[in-house]
């Protein structure tokens, strides 16, 4: 638990809030494949991945609703980050138990991993739109650029985490998933 409050920690110190970050149908449409994943056996750790994605822009979300409400204090949006991606936690009330394992020279639950992972994928990515964006001029290099690298980012530690699973256990159920 020191080592996923670490990573927030971290989370905190890199993350800055830009405006906007994803639309409100986006939100709504990543939170609710979240379930329909998990109900067509997806492993959790690729469903994390996109969890804690949303959970960021949850935050961002939150910061935007703070700065139109004109709520400003010191360390405000990497609290309400922090906030956001621990949320998770409720899900260990209530849908998962809480296993650790060795994963690499952590010691977490495979789905806790992911979600912190997804999470510092979504804001890094979307700092790193900004920074081609003011790069190129402050424009985009093609249209919806804001939406393709961050989905392009989380594609791709999906693609990691089911390829190369964090747990053995993952890996039986991918074998037979999509066996006809």
């Amino acid at each position: 638990m020191v080592i996923a409050l670490s990573l927030l920690f971290v989370l905190a110190l890199t993350a800055s809030a830009w405006a906007n970050p994803a639309c409100a149908v986006c939100t709504v449409a990543v939170g609710a494949s979240l379930e329909i994943a998990r109900q067509l056996g997806v492993d959790d750790s690729v469903v994390g991945v996109w969890a804690g994605a949303m959970l960021a822009i949850i935050g961002f979300w939150t910061i935007r609703w703070f700065e139109r409400k004109g709520w400003n204090f010191k360390g405000r949006d990497w609290t309400l980050i922090i906030v956001s991606v621990a949320m998770i936690g409720f899900m260990y009330i209530s849908e998962i138990k809480y296993t650790p394992q060795v994963i690499g020279i952590f010691y977490l639950d495979p789905f806790l991993f992911s979600t912190v992972l997804g999470a510092l994928v979504m804001v890094w990515s979307s700092d790193f739109y900004q920074w081609m964006k003011a790069r190129n001029g402050g424009h985009a290099h093609f249209p919806f650029e804001k939406v393709a690298v961050p989905v392009v980012a989380l594609l791709l530690v999906s693609a990691y985490f089911y390829y190369y699973p964090l747990t053995r256990k993952a890996a039986d159920l991918g074998a037979d998933l999509y066996t006809f």
